[in-house]
């Protein structure tokens, strides 16, 4: 299953978040970061599917 999330959150990082954490801190921080650009919300979103 975390592969699927890592793909999905290459293509659309809050949604691999949201899959991972739901609506909270991280995924707000996400929706943020990829607004300021794509490929830091990217990184945060693979950080965080693969930190749990």
């Amino acid at each position: 299953m975390d592969v699927l999330r890592i793909i999905l959150s290459i293509l659309l990082p809050p949604l691999g978040v949201f899959l991972q954490v739901g609506i909270g801190l991280q995924f707000w921080i996400n929706i943020i970061l990829t607004l300021l650009g794509y490929i830091p919300g990217v990184i945060h979103a693979i950080w965080v599917i693969v930190r749990k």
